[in-house]
């Protein structure tokens, strides 16, 4: 990731939100997991499940062995020792009972890192989401297979090559519907009352995490995810918009599941000199604070900032600094809620730990955690309006900035 090294023996601190795990169907827009992310030197190395080795000490885990001989001696089958060890991880972290804390293998790491990445090879360029427990598309890419064959936003996906959707998260949607590029997918999905088939073919999906433009003097900065090429896009289209001499700047953060914790706060810089970004807290005491740098860009510019509920963690951490910082004003509606930070950490076998490590707090000193920000003013974006091409909370941010 870019400065951040990955080795064996690192972590990662992010910030995203896993039911609303935003996944862009052959890009992504994490909205997934957790909570900002920066590079430290683990303090302890872990070791794979057996003779799993933590910061503090080792875990006896005789009655796992003793399970194992014991499944070992009398199943009338065959084993699969990785599937064994990957189950064993995978239930001792799901006993935290948190979340965000989270096992995933070498498969399930590749396919996250690609997330991150936004290029994640083949797939239909749909935005997906949770509405109601249940995959949903929240947009389709223009241009993308995913608009080109017909799938609208609202459209509830209920089978992927007739196997159905019924218990799948998100994320396991989404990993159904990629694959090789040039291949077909049958994506079935329901539309109202209405049942519908669509036959896809995957291509190359790539998205970079920020894109920007000028209309009628207001400078429109859309933010995907917060990764290692963030900062330097965002600080670009910053200035582009100071050299404009732009009335006012939008920041769209609507779908944006989180990322990099150093990006958010490099963002949050762009309107703020030397200010508390965000603070971390661990069994209640401060063990962190972020703030802004000294060159912010866009220093006293009107700006909106435009949220919704796929709007989360490391873009919570920056909507929530530009308002209690009176840089920026809400527009849109509230934020996912989630106020925890993640560390990920490289295990040997090349699967991931991901692990809950301190709550976030705004600069009033407020964790959303499962409550969100609320926007100053609330303007709701529908399905109806989506597919009709409409955007009220633009138009309203534009309104806003117009005044």
């Amino acid at each position: 990731m870019g400065s951040q090294q990955k080795t064996d023996k690192t972590d990662t601190k992010w910030s995203f939100a896993p039911s609303t795990f935003v996944l862009i169907v052959g890009l992504a827009v994490i909205v997934g997991y957790a909570g900002g992310t920066r590079n430290d030197q683990i303090v302890g190395l872990v070791a794979p499940a057996f003779g799993f080795k933590v910061a503090t000490g080792t875990l006896d885990l005789s009655s796992v062995q003793s399970t194992y001989r014991a499944l070992k001696a009398n199943f009338d089958g065959t084993l699969d020792n990785t599937a064994l060890i990957n189950g064993a991880s995978r239930g001792l972290v799901a006993a935290a009972d948190d979340t965000y804390t989270v096992y995933m293998d070498r498969k399930e790491a590749e396919e996250f890192n690609k997330d991150l990445t936004g290029n994640i090879g083949g797939g239909i360029g749909a935005e997906i989401g949770s509405r109601g427990s249940k995959p949903t598309v929240l947009r389709a890419l223009d241009g993308s297979p995913a608009q080109k064959a017909g799938l609208q936003a609202g459209d509830v996906i209920v089978a992927v090559n007739d196997e159905s959707a019924s218990g799948w998260s998100v994320s396991d949607t989404v990993n159904k519907i990629r694959g090789d590029i040039g291949t077909t997918v049958k994506v079935t999905v329901l539309r109202g009352t209405e049942s519908k088939d669509f036959t896809i073919t995957r291509e190359q999906i790539t998205s970079p995490s920020v894109d920007s433009t000028v209309v009628d003097g207001i400078g429109i900065m859309t933010m995907r995810r917060f990764d290692d090429t963030t900062t330097d896009l965002a600080r670009k289209a910053a200035q582009d918009f100071k050299n404009q001499n732009v009335k006012g700047v939008i920041l769209d953060l609507r779908g944006n599941g989180g990322g990099l914790l150093t990006a958010a706060q490099d963002v949050s810089g762009l309107w703020l000199r030397d200010k508390v970004v965000v603070s971390e807290r661990t069994n209640g005491k401060v063990t962190d604070e972020l703030r802004s740098g000294s060159n912010p860009v866009l220093e006293g510019v009107p700006t909106v900032v435009l949220t919704n509920g796929g709007s989360a963690s490391a873009s919570e951490i920056v909507a929530g600094a530009l308002q209690d910082n009176g840089a920026a004003t809400l527009i849109g509606e509230k934020t996912f809620g989630k106020g925890s930070v993640q560390k990920l950490i490289d295990l040997q076998d090349g699967s991931v730990l991901k692990v809950t490590v301190a709550r976030w707090y705004t600069p009033n000193g407020k964790n959303i955690n499962k409550e969100g920000i609320s926007p100053d003013k609330k303007v709701e974006l529908t399905a109806d309006d989506a597919n009709a091409g409409r955007d009220p909370q633009m138009d309203a941010a534009k309104a806003y900035l117009k005044k």
